[in-house]
């Protein structure tokens, strides 16, 4: 399996975390390619984003909620 290098997860861009959601949970390392260590950093952006309200939180909330929006100036891309 090809693992993903030099990703840097930022809480600050909901759109590239958003990608590794599904539904309401976080995406498992072994279904996303991510090593352990970037699988920690992805948990804990996606956490203080759910915290800022930039993530829904709750699986119904995902009806209302939609595609986020772009808040960093500078989008994140992992591919």
């Amino acid at each position: 399996m090809d693992k993903k290098k030099n990703l840097v997860f930022d809480y600050k861009d909901p759109l590239a975390l958003y990608s590794f959601i599904e539904g309401a949970k976080i995406i498992p390392a072994r279904n996303n390619g991510l090593i352990a260590k970037q699988q920690k950093q992805l948990r804990s952006a996606v956490k203080k984003a759910r915290n800022l309200g930039l993530l829904p939180t709750h699986f119904q909330s995902y009806d209302d909620f939609g595609r986020p929006e772009a808040v960093s100036p500078k989008p994140f891309n992992y591919k």
